[in-house]
């Protein structure tokens, strides 16, 4: 997406389209927890072996989403968003 105006990094940059529903906004998780399909996934997450979701704290699809549009939108290589407190975000861009 390195060739895409700021627009429309702003607005579509590390969301892909829904595969089943075709929607094109990325939708907001309102969930705290995720389910893992066996002990041997869970434990792949919680060790970092994998990347996914474990606890809506310490990431979620839609925070995600957010971290790599940040690093779009700065040219890095990724981001990190974390709630400092509840009125502010942090966010960083790692290059």
């Amino acid at each position: 997406m390195s060739a895409n105006r700021f627009d429309t990094l702003v607005l579509h940059a590390g969301a892909a389209p829904d595969p089943t529903t075709g929607a094109r906004a990325t939708p907001i998780y309102q969930t705290t927890s995720f389910s893992f399909r066996d002990t041997d996934h869970a434990a792949s997450l919680f060790n970092m072996e994998r990347s996914g979701h474990v606890y809506s704290r310490i990431s979620n699809p839609t925070v995600a989403v957010f971290e790599e549009r940040v690093a779009a939108l700065e040219g890095g290589a990724g981001a990190s968003a974390r709630r400092a407190d509840k009125p502010r975000c942090i966010s960083r861009s790692l290059r």
